[in-house]
């Protein structure tokens, strides 16, 4: 049994902050790739790694924001996060504070969670007269493939050797 009364506006104004925010911060995350960076984590070539997880930073972050193509940017969102949590934050546990993947698991859900229950009113998608068009099924293969994506990239990834410290 529900607490509150479903209130569609309430609902949809809920769903455009959190999509504003999450999206427009993951979207200014995208602007700080180093191609350096990437090397160390053992991406081949860095610029080129550091280059498409900016892009899809960026381009998730908008997508998400403006509530536009259902869950291709929460998927997109999702890969990316995959990629960060396992390559930067795993080995440093679960909290931000010392730099584990209670970030890039927040943005993993909250996108997941906006795949899910899709946009609300105030979206480009509601926009266009599309919102709810997106099929659960068509939903859940996009986010699969989002997943896959993420892995793909990790196994592309080449652990750099360890130097012998003397």
């Amino acid at each position: 049994m529900s607490t509150y009364p479903l209130d569609l506006q309430a609902l949809s104004i809920g769903l455009l902050v959190v999509r504003v925010v999450i999206g427009l911060i993951m979207a200014a995350h995208g602007l700080r790739g180093t191609g350096q960076f990437f090397v160390q984590l053992g991406f081949q070539p860095g610029p080129a790694f550091a280059a498409a997880a900016s892009l899809s930073e960026i381009i998730s972050g908008l997508l998400v924001a403006l509530g536009f193509l259902g869950p291709t940017g929460p998927a997109l969102m999702i890969s990316v996060m995959i990629v960060a949590a396992m390559t930067v934050h795993w080995e440093h546990g679960l909290f931000a504070a010392n730099n584990g993947i209670e970030l890039p698991l927040l943005y993993g859900a909250a996108a997941f969670g906006l795949a899910l229950t899709g946009f609300g009113n105030y979206s480009v998608d509601a926009l266009l007269g599309v919102a709810g068009r997106w099929s659960a099924p068509f939903t859940w293969i996009v986010l699969v493939l989002g997943v896959a994506g993420g892995f793909v990239n990790l196994a592309l990834r080449r652990r750099p050797a360890i130097e012998a410290m003397t």
